[in-house]
């Protein structure tokens, strides 16, 4: 029977619950333990699929083919563990489930509640794979008080009601802020927060606090005698210089340390944190500089390419230089010359999205870098850019574009290298989709296999002609312009296992330029950097030294 820890967060949003319940993993990790993370959302919507990059981030895809919060993200590049459908739940999910359930009459006729029918649903989830890890981490998303959060708390209530006597524990995040005229920091805010929990029958065990400023032992006393939680159970947490020190800044801290008391676990196992102070090696002691642009169209909230930003960190580490990125958005390419701007640069990626606009201007960043011999790696819709880069100016398909920007306009306006996805195969099943089926979870998502070709650059990157990696996209470049494409020298380089959807493209004589149809993004981490992040920094830094 695995332990629970609930991560709560109390005072202001984005405090930095995911960080912290990530950290925390990896450290429970250090001592020897297995864990599994989860989050539970208070959204409506049924998943983040649909949610707009500029307002929730990236959407974070796993193996089994779930759309998550980007805190999933963090749970994998700090643990490992690869995360699955059963560890992302909204109550949009939530809702929908009972629903389902009362229409088929599971509930015999009953009147339905949020308790204890939505409160249950809430506990089923979270008993899934009880039995497989030492501890389960589960973060609740939105802070304390917010009205649509409440049926969540409750379960829990319940939740550690219902199991043995020291079986779970509540660690609750908390802000305190400082006020500069007085130079003062003030723990009322955090107090309240825990009388807020407290209100709702729930009191943390562990106590952490997010501050500018170091945090005196005097108010780490008042905290812990208001809040009714031990002094060496108030965990300061100070604006770290990278994310990657939250594991090391936690321990100094003694995070795990009174997540082990407090479940009473005694004589703790001596953790082993190698792994950690070789990745603030990397990081803190590099040994250059590259710098990389990604031209994209959600720039204006970094959070929307998170993976990618953390997987050119990782590259970064790999090849022991510093990876500098600037977000570039392409529209400015569709009204101005692109070379003043990306010239500067010793590489460029062009990263997935959805939609018509900006496209053309990163069709244009695909061509500077083809033609002036730049490492360029494209993802997704990057890849998709690429190719018809390569139609239009080298197969002489002048009027290359994508089936989804006719879709959206209504009118044909292109000849369709790349079209909308129909049908595939998924295990042992077929898939098929409409164009005007439901946007959500209707894309070819999770992992599939790609075979390699034998020679080629993907298959010197990754070492294996053989990969997995995880897809997000509902359009797919045809295969019928393959002979025409390799003819000008852009290879399909990874194919679909049934030798029907391209996965991977590359120029022949380019010093590196490849675009693949997946997210590699997704599974890098900074003690496993992603083989083609890695050796995509490591070309550009070969870039830096001819420059």
């Amino acid at each position: 029977m695995a332990r629970y820890v609930f991560i709560t967060g109390g005072v202001v949003s984005s405090l930095g619950k995911g960080l912290a319940s990530a950290a925390l993993g990896a450290l429970l990790q250090a001592r020897g333990y297995s864990v599994r993370l989860r989050k539970l959302d208070p959204y409506l919507n049924v998943d983040p699929g649909t949610m707009s990059p500029f307002e929730h981030g990236e959407v974070f895809v796993t193996d089994d083919g779930a759309e998550t919060d980007l805190d999933l993200g963090h749970y994998e590049r700090f643990t490992g563990v690869h995360a699955r459908k059963t560890d992302s739940i909204s109550s949009g999910r939530i809702y929908s489930n009972v629903l389902e359930k009362e229409r088929r009459g599971d509930y015999l006729g009953k009147t339905i509640q949020v308790i204890p029918h939505v409160t249950n649903e809430i506990k089923e989830f979270l008993r899934i794979g009880d039995n497989e890890v030492d501890f389960m981490l589960c973060e609740i998303g939105g802070t304390v008080g917010d009205i649509e959060g409440l049926p969540f708390f409750e379960a829990i209530r319940q939740f550690i009601h219902e199991r043995p006597r020291g079986q779970s524990i509540l660690m609750h995040l908390t802000l305190l802020p400082y006020l500069a005229a007085s130079g003062e920091l003030k723990t009322k805010p955090t107090q309240h927060s825990v009388k807020e929990l407290q209100s709702i029958g729930l009191a943390p065990d562990v106590l952490v606090c997010r501050s500018e400023h170091p945090i005196p032992e005097k108010e780490r006393a008042k905290i812990a005698l208001f809040c009714n939680v031990r002094e060496e159970a108030v965990i300061p947490a100070y604006d770290l210089k990278t994310i990657y020190e939250a594991p090391l800044a936690y321990h100094k801290e003694g995070l795990d340390q009174a997540v082990l008391d407090a479940f009473g676990i005694a004589p703790a196992p001596k953790p082993n944190m190698d792994r950690w102070e070789d990745v603030m090696d990397r990081l803190t002691n590099a040994e250059g500089e590259v710098r990389v642009a990604i031209v994209g169209k959600y720039t204006q909230l970094e959070d929307a390419y998170k993976s990618i930003a953390e997987a050119l960190t990782h590259g970064g580490m790999a090849n022991r230089v510093r990876v500098k990125s600037e977000w570039i958005d392409a529209e400015i390419f569709e009204r101005e010359d692109p070379a003043p701007y990306l010239e500067r640069f010793h590489a460029i990626l062009v990263p997935g999205g959805f939609g018509e606009r900006g496209t053309e201007g990163k069709i244009k960043a695909a061509q500077f870098a083809r033609e002036k011999n730049i490492p360029y790696l494209g993802i997704c819709l990057g890849m998709q850019m690429a190719v018809i880069e390569a139609a239009r100016n080298k197969a002489g398909v002048t009027k290359a574009g994508s089936e989804e920007f006719d879709h959206e306009k209504g009118a044909k306006r292109f000849e369709p290298v790349v079209y909308h996805l129909k049908e595939w195969v998924q295990g042992n099943q077929m898939v098929q989709r409409k164009a005007d089926d439901d946007k959500g979870g209707t894309m070819r998502l999770g992992a599939y296999t790609a075979h390699l070709k034998e020679g080629s650059k993907v298959a010197h990157v990754y070492g294996d002609t053989v990969i997995e990696e995880r897809h997000r996209h509902r359009y797919e470049v045809d295969i019928k312009y393959r002979e025409k494409l390799e003819k000008c020298g852009l290879i399909f380089s990874g194919m679909s296992p049934d030798g029907r959807l391209p996965e991977i493209v590359e120029w022949k004589d380019h010093p590196w330029f490849i675009g693949v149809q997946f997210h590699p993004e997704l599974k890098s981490k900074p003690f496993a950097p992603h083989p083609l992040f890695a050796d995509f920094v490591r070309a550009a830094k070969e870039v830096e030294r001819l420059v």
